[in-house]
């Protein structure tokens, strides 16, 4: 394994539950073989088959580190194999219709091609696991890693002496929606590390884990209000926030989009996905700063010329547009500002 990301569920909590209730069944590990493109939609494949998360590998992400010279090495590069591809990872409890419900999996992989995507290998394999290894093993994947010029994000558990100017987030991988390592995220963060300045107000939309709202706390922001749908997300990132020390600053809010802000802020920062960006962009003004930010990513390649063109015919000057293998992140602000 060369690491993993945990989406859509509390780590902590998913390993508990497995773990908790092996007394009472077994699980089976079902492994999918795909591309850095492809991987929101094999997951969606997982959940539709009733898995609480997915556990992601994508050595694309270990690249990514590996080629910032302000990252360090936490993981042995003969490991790393392109050609793999990534994989992404659900876990099934044995019943009656396991069986049925990995046959569906696999239609659903092979489906995938049809809608234009990209799947690779589409591979689709099952393990039973072992108990003692899934609760004991996924610690060691996680070092510190610096993700922009002053940001460092570090385990709870792991010692680490700042540098000069560096900042660090503490981050319990064990708590869910991210760790800082995939690009959307390091390339929002960068985005933050040129913009933010002291006493300015800041929304994170979409804020899953809280990553960015405390890290624009930490870079100086006044006030910094994250918002979220899911309810786990909610309290994770509440969690993160207390452990970072920057309740002062932070509040945490469970809300769809927009809906429960008020005010305006100088930046609005959304890490999501394009169709979502393109439904906030119709409103996004009304709750921006007249000279402040709209930073948005969390978008694939292929929708990128698509939310340009829907940020601008909402009254939004494209700034700036960073892409890193897949993804796409663009920095906008109000026309004629």
């Amino acid at each position: 394994m060369l690491a993993f990301k945990i989406k859509g569920h509390n780590i902590r909590e998913l390993v508990d539950t497995l773990i908790g209730r092996c007394d009472l069944m077994k699980w089976v590990e079902v492994s999918i073989k795909t591309t850095t493109g492809a991987i929101e939609a094999v997951a969606n494949v997982l959940y539709n088959v009733g898995v609480s998360g997915v556990v992601i590998e994508d050595p694309h992400d270990i690249i990514l580190a590996n080629n910032d010279e302000n990252a360090w090495d936490y993981i042995d590069e003969s490991l790393i194999n392109l050609e793999e591809g990534a994989t992404v990872k659900g876990y099934i409890p044995e019943s009656s219709d396991l069986v049925d419900k990995i046959d569906l999996v696999r239609q659903l992989v092979a489906a995938l091609p049809g809608f234009g995507l990209n799947i690779g290998a589409g591979e689709v394999s099952t393990v039973e696991i072992n108990e003692e290894d899934w609760g004991t093993s996924w610690k060691k994947y996680y070092k510190p890693t610096k993700i922009g010029n002053q940001i460092v994000v570090k385990p709870v558990w792991e010692e680490y002496r700042p540098g000069e100017n560096e900042i660090v987030i503490e981050m319990d991988p064990g708590m869910a929606f991210g760790t800082g390592t995939h690009e959307t995220t390091i390339m929002c963060i960068q985005r933050l590390e040129q913009h933010v300045f002291e006493e300015c107000t800041v929304f994170d939309i979409g804020c899953g884990s809280g990553i960015l709202s405390i890290a624009a706390a930490k870079l100086g922001a006044d006030k910094v209000i994250g918002v979220d749908y899911d309810e786990v997300a909610v309290k994770v990132a509440r969690k993160n926030v207390t452990v970072n020390g920057v309740d002062d600053v932070v509040e945490i809010k469970h809300g769809n989009l927009l809906d429960v802000v008020r005010d305006k802020a100088n930046i609005i920062i959304a890490n999501i996905t394009a169709d979502i960006i393109m439904v906030l962009s119709k409103d996004v003004k009304k709750f921006l700063d007249a000279y402040g930010f709209f930073i948005v990513s969390g978008i694939i390649s292929d929708k990128i010329e698509e939310v340009e063109r829907n940020l601008k015919v909402n009254g939004l000057e494209v700034v700036k547009i960073e892409t890193v293998g897949e993804w796409s992140t663009i920095t906008s602000k109000i026309v004629g500002e």
